[in-house]
């Protein structure tokens, strides 16, 4: 039966629900700057539902949404078959299938699968907290993680399936890991690592696309691909730098020039971009300001949460928008490989923007 837990507004986190509206507010007006009213208007209705999405949800008790953890992962494991293996799949660049259709409306599960990650993991770890530190248990939560995340890898999407293995190692950590286990996979891992990397570099290589394989190549001899596969990432560093310290906007440039209308898709992976030459070195600041709150905050509230479940979830979100923030504005300064990974509230797409809103409302919860 539906039943709500009692609710007390004074220990409502108003501060994290705004600064989520403030980043969102940016990447609305930004779109407005780079795509026009159209997308922006889009954008901001996504902004509207989420926030239905996050205080609705906020009011739900997680123990009554986590009862249905293996349902969620069912679904989306397979909602994620259905995306490479049938005609629901959607091919919008090449080799790679991200996205479901079903008649006009388009959504990409690997943003809704994160989520749903992060609830199984955490219901899984309450349940097995006294017997973390066997080996089967940790096998067990690693083949849990790895089949969702392989799914999405052969879409192809390695940063989203990157993001999933994350949400994983910080998520079983902080769950108590023993530094035996850590240490052995560790040694394990460590050269293994390694020698996967040598080997994704070498002409023939079978684990990586073409297009995924030439964008390592590009970051490690960017002169030497300037105008192939570095060629996006150089024209996002001159938008940052054309910015200056108070950005375009803020001081009344009136010429509609803009180095960020050479770099493909700056409504969502390369999103700082247009920040940076609207709003300039103090927007980029307050960006990554609100970011690091947010994560703090979830942090924060992992901690004071005295429920095994609940501390979980905060902390795997956290994890999750740390990784993609941190990754999506390395990799548009260029001090990061090309990925494809959209920064969170900011990125056009409803997908993650539904996605993100869903995971702090777990937070708020």
């Amino acid at each position: 039966m539906f039943k709500n837990k009692k609710y007390d507004f004074k220990d409502f986190s108003f501060s994290l629900l705004a600064a989520v509206l403030l980043l969102c507010l940016v990447g609305v007006y930004c779109l407005f700057k780079s795509e026009g009213f159209s997308m922006a208007r889009r954008q901001l209705i996504g902004i509207v539902i989420g926030l239905i999405v996050a205080v609705v949800g906020a009011l739900i008790d997680y123990h009554l949404i986590c009862k249905f953890a293996i349902l969620y992962y069912i679904v989306g494991v397979i909602i994620l078959v259905m995306v490479r293996f049938t005609s629901f799949g959607n091919d919008h660049t090449t080799g790679a299938y991200r996205w479901l259709s079903v008649g006009s409306i388009e959504i990409q599960p690997s943003e809704l699968v994160k989520i749903i990650l992060i609830v199984v993991l955490a219901v899984l770890f309450t349940k097995v907290q006294n017997k973390l530190n066997k080996w089967s248990t940790f096998f067990l939560s690693g083949i849990i993680m790895m089949v969702p995340t392989s799914l999405i890898l052969i879409q192809t999407d390695l940063s989203s399936s990157m993001v999933c293995m994350f949400i994983f190692v910080i998520m079983i950590f902080m769950a108590g890991l023993s530094l035996k286990i850590i240490g052995i996979t560790l040694a394990v891992s460590i050269p293994l690592g390694a020698g996967l990397f040598w080997y994704v570099l070498q002409p023939g290589q079978k684990l990586l696309t073409k297009v995924q394989q030439g964008r390592i190549l590009s970051f490690l001899n960017p002169e030497k691909y300037a105008l192939t596969g570095q060629y996006q990432q150089i024209n996002s560093v001159n938008a940052i730098a054309a910015g200056k310290v108070l950005g375009k906007t803020l001081v009344g440039d009136g010429s509609d020039f803009r180095l960020y209308n050479k770099v493909y898709v700056n409504e969502s992976d390369f999103i700082f971009s247009v920040i940076s030459e609207e709003l300039g070195f103090l927007g980029c600041v307050l960006v990554i300001v609100l970011f690091a709150f947010i994560v703090f905050k979830c942090v924060l509230i992992a901690r004071r949460t005295a429920d095994f479940t609940g501390k979980m979830i905060a902390i795997g979100v956290s994890a999750m928008l740390a990784f993609q923030s941190f990754v999506n504005i390395g990799v548009a300064t260029a001090l990061l490989p090309n990925t494809g990974l959209p920064l969170p509230f900011l990125s056009y797409g409803l997908s993650s923007l539904l996605s993100n809103f869903l995971a702090i409302a777990m937070v708020l919860n």
